[in-house]
C-alpha cells in the first residue's frame, strides 16, 4: 500500500472535471430547465441565471419546486409565502401534506433499503415490504394512543427498523427523535427528556469495530428518567439472546418488534399543516444543552426534494448511500432518497472495520451509484494511500458526496485519481440547523479543487464583511438574506424565540449567521474555510483552519491535526498546534522545524505556532467534526466538565491532555 504523494501539490480551483455534453442533457436540472420553459415561459442560459432568479423570485421558485415534484396535499393555498421576515416566514399556509406519504408513493417490488452490518450479509427491503411494514407499525403506534404532535423517539443504529419507525411515527403526525445507540446515557438524557416521549424503540445491542456492545445496561439507565415512556419498543441487535429474556427495567412497558409486524393494515396518512414538526434534531451538545431544533413536514420535504433531485441528480434507478450514524442530519438526508423511488444504501459499522476497504467493499457488492462519506473520511483513505479504484469494481459509480468539514485541495485530487476520473464530486455544506446543503453539487458546473460548485438554489447565500456588506472573491461570515423553508420551525422549550433568535440572528439582524468562513468567488463557486469562531488572528491576518490543515496534513509524517488560538477568549495570545504522527515518527526538533517551515513558506511566517505538541488522537464529535471552540476553552482557563458533554464525543479521553496541559502539567 502507498502512502499519498505529499510533494505532488494541487491549486485550489484548478479544473479537475467538466460534465460531458450527454451527461448535461441528461441531467435533471436540465429537465427541470426545460419544464420552466415550457410551462412557466422563463428560459435560463446558465446556472448562475437560475440562481439569480431563484433567490430573488423566491415564491415563484419554491411554487416551481411544489409544482415540479407534484406534492400530495388538501387545502388551498393563498401563496407560497405569506410572510417573508427572518425568523417567522411562514410559508404555504393552509394546506396540509404529509413527508411519510411522498416517501411511501412507490409500493412496488423494486428494492427500497439495501442493508448490512458488520460481519453480515446484505439484506434486501422491496418499497411494498416497506409500506407493509410502515403500515404496521403506525397501527401499533395508533393502538398505544399516539397520535398528531406526541413524540417517539429511537435509540437505535442505522438499520431498517429506524427508518420504518420514523415513517410509521410520521405517517400518523408524530414527531420523530433519534439517538445513535453509541451516545451515553447522559447525552441521550439531555435531548430526549426535553422532548418527552411517549414511546421509545430501542435496541439491545450492536456492533462497532469488530466489538459487541451490549445496550441493555443502559436501557436501564434511561428509562427510569424519561417517565414520559410509556411503552418501549426492544429490537434485536447482532448478537443472539435468550427467547424469554426480560426487557429492561423501568416504567412503562416493553414490546418487542417483531409482534409489531405481525397485524395487516393500510396506511392512513395523517395529512398535516406545512410547519408540523416532523423530527426533532439537536446541535452536537459540546458547549452546553442540545439546542433541541425542529423541522417541519412541508419545508423538509420540499428542500430534499430539490437537494437529491436538482443537486445530486438521483433517480429511482440510483442506489444512494451516505456513510452516517441516525444521530447525524445525514441519516435524514440519506433516508429522503425514498422520495424519489430510489434505492437507499444502510452500512451500520465502522468505517475502518478491518480496514479503511470496508466502505469501498460494500459499493462495489452493492453496486452503488452515489458514494456520500465525511471529508475526514476521504483525507483518511488518502493519507492510508488506498485505491478503491483500481482494487474494486466502481463502474455503476457516477458520484461522490462529501461534507462535515472542508475537503481539501488534495482530497479532491485524490477522488479523481484514485477512485473514479469521471464522477461528480460534490463537497457540500449546510448543518443541522437547516437539514440540508446551502452550499454545494451541480451536475452541469465544473468542479474544481477546494470549491464547491454552487449556491444552491434558492440558498441566498452571501460572504458578508464584518461591517455586513456583501464581498466576492474576499473570505467572509456565511449568511443567508432569503428564508428558506427547511428552516426549523422553533426550537423545542423556547416559547419565546429568544434562543432561536440569539443562535442565528444576533449578529446581521433579518439575515441568517450561520458561522463559517466562506469565499464566494466571482465565478460562482464557493470556498469554506471552517467555524468562524475557530478563526485564527495573528497580527491582524485572519485565516480559517481549513487553509491551516491543509499545510500541515500534507507533510508525510502527520497524520491529524487541531491548530487552537486563544486569543480571542481574552487569554495571552497563543497559537497552540497539536499533531497525530505516524507510527515511528517522533517530534523532536527536526520534525517540529518542517512543520513551522511549512507553514511560513505556505501560509505566513506569522502562523508560525508558538507551541507543538504531539498527541495520541484530535477531541473529535461523533459525527467526526474536530472540536477547536471547546479545546480552545480548555486552554484558556475554563473547566472542561462545564462546557464540553463526554457522551457528544467519540473519544473524550483524547480530552485528557489539554486539561493536563491547561492544568501546567
Amino acid at each position: 500500500m502507498t502512502q499519498a504523494d505529499p510533494a505532488h501539490e494541487i491549486v485550489e480551483g484548478t479544473l479537475l472535471w467538466e460534465p460531458s455534453a450527454e451527461g448535461k442533457a441528461r441531467a435533471n436540472i436540465t429537465a427541470y430547465l426545460r419544464w420552466l420553459e415550457q410551462s412557466r415561459g422563463l428560459a435560463f442560459d446558465t446556472y448562475a441565471q437560475l440562481w439569480q432568479w431563484s433567490v430573488i423570485d423566491i415564491e415563484a421558485f419554491w411554487g416551481s419546486v411544489w409544482d415540479y415534484f407534484r406534492i400530495l396535499s388538501s387545502g388551498s393555498s393563498a401563496g407560497v409565502l405569506a410572510s417573508e421576515g427572518m425568523p417567522g416566514a411562514t410559508w404555504f399556509p393552509g394546506v396540509e401534506l404529509n413527508y411519510a406519504e411522498h416517501a411511501l408513493r412507490r409500493r412496488d417490488d423494486h428494492p427500497a433499503l439495501l442493508f448490512a452490518s458488520e460481519g453480515m450479509p446484505i439484506g434486501t427491503l422491496t418499497y411494498a415490504q416497506l409500506y407493509q411494514q410502515t403500515a404496521a407499525v403506525a397501527a401499533e403506534l395508533r393502538r398505544l394512543g399516539v397520535g398528531r404532535g406526541d413524540r417517539v423517539a429511537g435509540y437505535l443504529p442505522n438499520i431498517p427498523e429506524a427508518v420504518i419507525a420514523f415513517l410509521a411515527t410520521a405517517s400518523i403526525g408524530a414527531i420523530w427523535s433519534c439517538c445513535s445507540p453509541e451516545f451515553g446515557v447522559s447525552s441521550v438524557l439531555d435531548r430526549f427528556r426535553q422532548i418527552e416521549p411517549r414511546v421509545l424503540f430501542a435496541v439491545d445491542g450492536y456492533r462497532y469495530g469488530g466489538r459487541p456492545y451490549d445496550r441493555i445496561g443502559a436501557l436501564g439507565d434511561l428509562l427510569p428518567n424519561l417517565p414520559s415512556v410509556g411503552t418501549t419498543v426492544m429490537i434485536p441487535g447482532p448478537e443472539p439472546r435468550p427467547e424469554k429474556e426480560p426487557g429492561p427495567p423501568g416504567p412503562g412497558r416493553a414490546l418487542q418488534w417483531r409482534d409489531l409486524l405481525g397485524g395487516p393494515g393500510e396506511l392512513a396518512f395523517e395529512r398535516v399543516p406545512f410547519d408540523h414538526p416532523l423530527w426533532v434534531l439537536y446541535s452536537s451538545g459540546t458547549t452546553g444543552l442540545p439546542k433541541a431544533i425542529v423541522h417541519g413536514h412541508g419545508g423538509i420535504l420540499l428542500e430534499q426534494l430539490k437537494e437529491l433531485s436538482l443537486h445530486l441528480d438521483l433517480t429511482p434507478d440510483d442506489r444512494f448511500f451516505w456513510f452516517t450514524t441516525t444521530g447525524w442530519m445525514m441519516w435524514n438526508m440519506l433516508i429522503s432518497g425514498l422520495l424519489l423511488g430510489t434505492t437507499v444504501l444502510l452500512y451500520d459499522g465502522s468505517a475502518a472495520y478491518p480496514d479503511l476497504n470496508a466502505l469501498w467493499r460494500f459499493a462495489e457488492t452493492t453496486r452503488m451509484t452515489y458514494f456520500g462519506a465525511s471529508a475526514p473520511y476521504i483525507q483518511s483513505c488518502r493519507k492510508a494511500g488506498i485505491q478503491p479504484g483500481r482494487d474494486f469494481d466502481l463502474s455503476q459509480l457516477r458520484g461522490i458526496g462529501s461534507t462535515g468539514a472542508p475537503l481539501s485541495p488534495e482530497g479532491f485530487q485524490w477522488v479523481y485519481e484514485a477512485v473514479k476520473s469521471d464522477l461528480l464530486l460534490g463537497s457540500v455544506s449546510g448543518g443541522t440547523d437547516v437539514c440540508t446543503a446551502f452550499v454545494g453539487s451541480c451536475p452541469i458546473l465544473p468542479v474544481r479543487a477546494g470549491e464547491l460548485q454552487c449556491r444552491a438554489l434558492g440558498a441566498s447565500v452571501e460572504a458578508f464583511s464584518a461591517a455586513g456588506d456583501s464581498v466576492v472573491d474576499e473570505v467572509g461570515e456565511l449568511v443567508i438574506t432569503q428564508p428558506l423553508p427547511s428552516m426549523p420551525v422553533r426550537f423545542w422549550n423556547d416559547p419565546d424565540g429568544r434562543r432561536y433568535q440569539e443562535s442565528y440572528f444576533d449578529t446581521f439582524p433579518g439575515v441568517w449567521r450561520h458561522g463559517d468562513w466562506i469565499k464566494v468567488t466571482s465565478r460562482g463557486s464557493c470556498v469554506i474555510y471552517g467555524r468562524s469562531d475557530a478563526t485564527l488572528n495573528r497580527g491582524g491576518v485572519r485565516m480559517g483552519t481549513s487553509e491551516f490543515y491543509r499545510v500541515v496534513e500534507a507533510l508525510p509524517e502527520v497524520l491529524d491535526s487541531l491548530v487552537v488560538d486563544t486569543s480571542e477568549l481574552g487569554a495571552e495570545s497563543r497559537l497552540f498546534l497539536f499533531v497525530v504522527l505516524q507510527d515511528g515518527v517522533l517530534l523532536d526538533d527536526a520534525c517540529r522545524r518542517r512543520i513551522t517551515q511549512a507553514l511560513a513558506r505556505e501560509l505566513s511566517p506569522r502562523h508560525a505556532p508558538d507551541a507543538i505538541y504531539a498527541i495520541e488522537q484530535v477531541p473529535r464529535t461523533l459525527n467526526g467534526k474536530k472540536l477547536e471552540v471547546p479545546v480552545k476553552r480548555i486552554l484558556a482557563g475554563a473547566p472542561a466538565a462545564g462546557i464540553i458533554s463526554h457522551d457528544a464525543m467519540s473519544n473524550p479521553e483524547s480530552l485528557r491532555f489539554f486539561e493536563d496541559l491547561a492544568r501546567g502539567q
